[in-house]
């Protein structure tokens, strides 16, 4: 290989693979030096309390002393039930023991939890600096059972008076004690309006559009916006994930929707955002400036696991800074489960950890107010259910998720949306989504995500519709953003009298507006022409785009719905199918092993047993390395199923890469293994194992990497598959000390979206990029 090609790594992964990563990855939980199961595997008992027994005083009596594990038991025991707080070991055993929890919290005051947090680290105290002092006085001394009573009973300008004086570990807190009705009231009764507009405000309800494409293509971004347009949806954000996010990517999609703001002179009115990492959307605002416009980040609630995202509090503050005197800030999106699925939870629930993430937020918009003449643009995006079954699993769950999450939002202040949304290895199914949508409405959210469809086209999971968002504001009287409602009257998509035109679901209509803005002097057939054709290659390219309605103007065209209807039950065939011994046996020199999961149904329930190889597999890979000897290559290709093995098994797919990623690296004078090794029931962190074993006698100062490929969530027609590229130094490798803060990936490639042989390309740039190569064609740099 050449020489240095793996040394000064660059750690941190981008926020599209970290959604990449939340499909296929899972949680360390009890194995984790960070987790910890219960005794009877993962259930925590409290059988009695004494009358006006508090938390302290129980955890005393049971253990002659404050022990923090029990406490953050406790504290756990009193949510409604979840999957992510049993992995970890701070679920109820039993409803007795859940309403036990609930006792012990209500009778304990304010000041005892603030004294005495769950977990104490840099963002904890960030969270204690930014909490109201004076506030904080008011209700030290009230317990937590008044503190549920006066905010039910209260008025909001009384609730705004004391709740920046609560810490996020209180308010974290405070949903454990109510009901989804009583949720639901307090959050009918809070809002918090983004500066000079109406979003946030009671009886509006918005939407960030979403225009995700495969392959980052412009006019697939552009004709979905063109798309919400036309169905009146989108004022908040326009907000794309990349599936690429380096420099070169970002900055074409964002000029792309930079290009729709300008031309239709909504610059004060509709921000947009490429949905990189921080650090890329800055690296992209300063060679080319002008292109960002609000600025987006994933957040955690520990140190740990925002370490993973590559962020840290005084980087965040920085970035918030540096907005001083612009008209909008910073957009974050968070989720219960995202600490306990990267081995960070340190033992403290998810709905606490949530809430410490909605801290730093309130943090950030503190020192956003300073610099901001219009006051602080600052909006939370909680994407519940995103993860997957390894958090919650039933629709029940999903709606108690949003509900807990919306008034620990506006509780700390912030302008909160929601994506409401469901993977396909969950059992949330289309039908179901509209039904939690109808649940959640009445706590009035600021907004929710908006699709053509249900199906996002490259994130492969499901959420809300433009025509749920015409539904939604049909039934609960909701508005979107007065500004933003005067320009769909501009364009023609809504009438005078508020009533929907002719022009509705018409992007066409939109497209032929945006031609007229930019001066075009065609005739409209020839602007028409040309958008009917962009059209048919956006949706060649496998991102469709609504138009019309069904039997109510809310439906999909009964072509498309049964379009996603038939994504959707191929996902589920796509989900548990399983590599064939056929095609196992085709692969070159290859090397089957398994996992721990025993099977389909096993992989998909228990994530942890895809991490972990079975004695067989491990066996087989010490021989792969003691066949080695002391002639150990410099990398090592492995091949999972994932949660799709289609993409791995397709015609075009695994080997059109595989042929032309080993040419890349022999050219570049990489020695890799010679036999792939293929994982049935494998995910990403099974990878880090086998690197682990083959790699644990290593130089310790050499750098070994492993290339995992990876079936990706299914969902869309692609099939597609990623691959994690991670490399590390020998002692790395011997220390066991591998995990997704070391990894870079490509992600849907499939022979329909990115292909196998760029695919192969773009991993030898990304490669480079870690080492700190200047190569020449790296899209990095441009």
């Amino acid at each position: 290989m050449t020489k240095g090609l793996f040394s000064d790594l660059h750690h941190g992964i981008s926020r599209r693979d970290l959604l990449v990563l939340a499909g296929t990855a899972a949680a360390t939980v009890a194995s984790s030096s960070h987790g910890r199961a219960a005794p009877d595997g993962g259930k925590f008992a409290i059988e009695e309390v004494n009358p006006g027994e508090d938390v302290f005083a129980y955890i005393s009596r049971i253990k002659g002393k404050l022990d923090q594990s029990a406490y953050q038991q406790v504290i756990g025991a009193a949510n409604d039930f979840k999957e992510g707080d049993q992995a970890i070991g701070v679920v109820a055993g039993d409803e007795t023991t859940r309403r036990n929890a609930r006792a012990l919290l209500a009778n304990t005051k304010i000041k005892d939890l603030y004294e005495r947090p769950l977990f104490e680290d840099d963002l904890q105290r960030l969270i204690w600096q930014t909490t109201d002092h004076a506030q904080y006085e008011k209700v030290k001394d009230w317990t937590m059972g008044r503190l549920k009573e006066f905010l039910l009973a209260e008025p909001e300008e009384n609730i705004k008076a004391v709740m920046n004086g609560l810490t996020s570990d209180t308010i974290g807190c405070v949903p454990k004690l109510m009901s989804n009705e009583e949720l639901t009231l307090l959050s009918q009764k809070l809002f918090n309006v983004m500066p000079g507009t109406q979003m946030g405000a009671k009886g509006y309800m918005g939407a960030r559009i979403q225009p995700n494409s495969p392959t980052d293509h412009p006019d697939d971004v552009a004709w979905q916006v063109f798309d919400a347009f036309s169905f009146a949806t989108g004022d908040i954000v326009i907000g794309t994930n990349p599936v690429d996010s380096t420099v070169a990517s970002v900055v074409e999609v964002e000029r792309a929707l930079k290009d729709i703001v300008d031309t239709f002179e909504l610059g004060d009115v509709i921000p947009w955002c490429v949905l990189a990492h921080i650090d890329v959307q800055t690296e992209v605002n300063e060679n080319f400036p002008g292109t960002v416009s609000t600025m987006f980040q994933s957040l955690a609630g520990t140190d740990d696991c925002n370490k993973i995202f590559d962020i840290t509090n005084e980087k965040i503050l920085k970035y918030a800074h540096a907005k001083a005197g612009e008209r909008y800030g910073l957009y974050f999106e968070t989720g219960q489960g995202s600490e306990f699925t990267n081995g960070t939870a340190n033992g403290v629930d998810m709905m606490v950890l949530e809430s410490r993430k909605y801290g730093f937020s309130r943090a950030v918009g503190i020192e956003l107010a300073k610099v901001q003449p219009k006051g602080a643009w600052l909006h939370v995006n909680d994407v519940a259910g995103f993860i997957g079954p390894e958090v919650f699993k039933s629709r029940e769950q999903l709606v108690r998720c949003c509900l807990e999450d919306l008034v620990m939002g506006k509780l700390h202040g912030l302008t909160i949306g929601l994506d409401v949304c469901t993977t396909l290895h969950m059992t949330v199914s289309l039908d179901d989504l509209d039904w939690c949508q109808e649940q959640i409405m009445p706590a009035n959210p600021a907004y929710l995500i908006a699709l053509p469809t249900k199906n996002d086209p490259m994130l492969s999971y499901l959420t809300t519709s433009f025509q749920d968002h015409v539904r939604l504001r049909d039934k609960f009287g909701f508005k979107v953003n007065d500004a933003m409602w005067n320009f769909y009257r501009k364009i023609g998509i809504v009438g005078d009298d508020g009533s929907y035109t002719a022009n509705y679901g018409d992007p066409l209509w939109v497209y032929f507006q945006y031609r007229l803005a930019k001066h075009d002097a065609r005739s409209r057939d020839a602007i028409y022409a040309e958008g009917r054709q962009k059209m048919r290659e956006v949706e060649a390219r496998g991102v469709d785009l609504a138009t019309g309605h069904g039997e109510k103007i809310w439906d999909l065209n009964r072509p498309l719905a049964t379009k996603v209807k038939g994504l959707y039950d191929d996902a589920k065939q796509s989900l548990w199918a399983e590599l064939t011994p056929d095609f196992i046996a085709a692969v070159p020199n290859v090397v089957p092993v398994r996992t721990l999961s025993k099977d389909r149904n096993d992989y998909i329930a228990h994530p942890t047993t895809g991490e972990a190889l079975s004695p067989e597999a491990l066996a087989a890979i010490e021989k792969v390395r003691d066949a080695w000897g002391s002639d150990l290559p410099k990398g090592q290709i492995v091949i999972s199923d994932g949660l799709n093995a289609k993409a791995i098994m397709d015609e075009g797919h695994l080997v059109p890469f595989l042929e032309e990623m080993r040419r890349l690296l022999a050219d570049a004078g990489v020695t890799m293994g010679d036999q792939n090794i293929m994982v049935s029931g494998g995910r990403v962190r099974a990878g880090y194992r086998i690197g682990e074993v083959l790699f644990e006698n290593a130089d310790p100062n050499s750098l070994r990497g492993i290339l995992h490929i990876i079936g990706e969530r299914p969902g869309t027609m692609h099939h597609a598959y990623s691959v994690y590229i991670t490399v590390a130094k020998g002692r790395q490798w011997t220390d066991k000390k591998i995990d997704h803060d070391m990894t870079k990936l490509v992600s849907n490639v499939a022979d329909t979206a990115l292909s196998p042989k760029e695919a192969a390309r773009e991993t030898l740039t990304i490669i480079r990029e870690i080492v700190g190569k200047n190569v020449n064609g790296s899209r990095r740099y441009g």
